[in-house]
């Protein structure tokens, strides 16, 4: 009897599930959930959606530039990949905030791990950020001879992390950008001449109007020696041991080396000729 009895109220509680007044509540309040987390679940893939449209824009966007500034195709795909990596997560967490699903804890974590990759990673950041701004502000190109970071030579490449370097007795160099950055550079090849700087000592016994002529002569057979700005000839220094003549002279840059080279020859087999001691 016991058990009839309770078949009776499971039977009983069933047909009060399905009773039509109380099946019509629950619909009520299924289509009411429905419509309020369905609007919010469209919206949050309207946000995904339209995000991820923006950031494929803006991806696009940083490759043109590059691309325009002539940047190296590894560093424009690491720039464009990171710039769309992040944009995509703040629209990834904005999509799950419209869900009502609080973010605080995903923005903490995405924090705590930026935080922690930057610490463990902050030369190579470090260098990153340099190489960034060397791309955008271009201190120098690849083919410019510069000085840097203690070493000179010609810039082959220009990556996101380091630069390389050749010198000139064909070493290869590269330097990391935050040294770079961090250091004075000297670039040889922006400008289209450059001035020759030589300092001629002579004993105090020559003849200062000879000495004058004969460099004057030499300016005037060296056709790589420019008219414009003119050149200087002038007593720079009394020294103990010698009198010194400031020689500077003005030269088309890609000239500047066979210049330095050949006058410093033409001089001391010149003086050689008329008898002037160099000191």
């Amino acid at each position: 009897m016991a058990n009839a009895a309770e078949t009776a109220s499971v039977i009983e509680q069933v047909g009060n599930v399905f009773d039509p007044g109380k099946m019509s509540g629950y619909l009520d309040i299924v289509m009411e959930l429905a419509i309020q987390y369905g609007l919010k679940l469209i919206a949050a893939v309207a946000i995904f959606i339209i995000g991820k449209m923006v950031a494929n824009w803006i991806k696009k966007l940083v490759i043109r530039f590059m691309k325009k500034s002539n940047v190296d195709p590894i560093i424009i795909g690491f720039t464009s990949s990171i710039t769309y990596i992040a944009i995509l997560t703040f629209v990834v967490v904005a999509a799950i905030g419209q869900l009502g699903i609080q973010t605080t804890s995903f923005i903490a974590i995405i924090g705590a791990a930026g935080l922690a990759i930057g610490l463990a990673l902050q030369g190579s950041l470090a260098n990153f950020a340099a190489g960034f701004l060397l791309i955008i502000f271009r201190p120098f190109k690849v083919g410019d001879v510069i000085e840097a970071a203690g070493v000179t030579g010609k810039v082959n490449t220009i990556h996101i992390f380091t630069t390389t370097l050749t010198t000139g007795d064909n070493k290869t160099i590269i330097i990391p950008n935050a040294k770079l950055s961090n250091n004075n550079i000297i670039n040889y090849s922006t400008q289209e001449t450059r001035r020759v700087d030589i300092t001629i000592g002579v004993s105090y016994d020559a003849d200062l109007k000879k000495v004058r002529t004969i460099l004057e002569d030499i300016v005037s057979k060296d056709e790589r020696i420019l008219k414009e700005p003119s050149h200087l000839i002038a007593v720079s220094e009394l020294a103990g041991n010698s009198v010194n003549f400031a020689f500077r002279l003005w030269v088309k840059s890609a000239d500047y080396w066979g210049v330095f080279f050949d006058i410093n020859e033409s001089v001391k087999i010149r003086f050689d000729e008329a008898g002037i001691g160099l000191a």
